[in-house]
């Protein structure tokens, strides 16, 4: 098992709605450009480096439009300017092709982007074309982080990088602890299937998991080496079960005790060096 040495810093990440949650899950889920403006604030003041962006069509459904992103990205930028990394997704839900997702990136032109390995590369024919969209992303200095679900994804992303599919000496990846499933309830040990098929010390890895242990997930891998996603997309409950306050307690929640694991917290400025290729 090799992880990153536990004393670098740190990056959280704020995931603060995702593509399913609506206000009926939490009154609080941002929504709308100006909450998530408000929420990413709030977030930065509890810790968060970085958020990850959900945007929605006019009827609250998940949607890859260019034109709501970045109506969503200039409401931010004008709430905490640079002090963010703004990370959005391609994720697919079951409606947008690999070529969907590519092309809304090319015309978004992001600061950074999580690409889930399984939706972006479903099979060996989609190879082609995706090694010449990753090849633009670090010519346009776009920082991509690679979303893995299991060790097949891992020894799927391994195989990649060797043949220069995935491009870049440091790339990053996410390791999501559990599934959209009912009732999902990752635990730290959900991580240790993860690291032992781990083996390249210069790609940093970060973690998400669902539920009320989503904080000691967290801190297990921030012990470990590892950097930290939390937010209402995976989670909405305090460790005790009951409903968080809002994002930034979540974000709280995980950046106060950092130092116990031996980390601080890398600024928005400190992990654009890290993390942009």
């Amino acid at each position: 098992m090799t992880t990153i040495p536990p004393t670098e810093p740190m990056l959280v990440m704020v995931a603060p709605n995702g593509a399913r949650k609506t206000k009926a899950d939490h009154p609080r889920v941002p929504i709308t450009p100006a909450e998530l403006a408000a929420t990413a604030a709030s977030c930065l003041a509890a810790g968060a480096a970085a958020i990850h962006l959900h945007v929605r069509d006019q009827n609250d459904a998940h949607t890859l439009d260019t034109t709501a992103y970045q109506a969503a990205i200039t409401a931010i930028r004008d709430r905490v300017g640079e002090r963010m990394i703004i990370q959005v997704t391609t994720e697919a839900v079951g409606i947008y092709s690999p070529e969907q997702q590519m092309a809304m990136v090319q015309e978004l032109k992001p600061e950074a982007v999580s690409l889930a390995l399984r939706e972006l590369l479903p099979d060996a024919a989609a190879e082609r074309a995706a090694a010449a969209f990753l090849g633009w992303l670090l010519r346009e200095r776009i920082w991509p982080q690679y979303i893995l679900y299991s060790v097949e994804d891992i020894a799927r992303f391994h195989d990649l990088r060797a043949r220069e599919v995935i491009p870049g000496d440091t790339p990053s990846v996410l390791f999501v602890l559990g599934r959209y499933t009912i009732g999902q309830q990752s635990v730290p040990v959900d991580l240790l299937p993860f690291l032992s098929s781990w083996n390249q010390p210069q790609v940093s890895w970060s973690v998400c998991a669902f539920g009320v242990r989503e904080a000691a997930c967290a801190l297990s891998a921030a012990t470990l080496g590892g950097h930290i996603r939390v937010g209402f997309e995976n989670n909405t409950l305090r460790a005790d079960g009951t409903p968080a306050r809002d994002n930034a307690e979540l974000v709280s929640t995980i950046a106060s005790p950092a130092s116990l694991a031996g980390r601080t917290l890398l600024d928005a400025a400190a992990a654009r060096q890290l993390f942009l290729p």
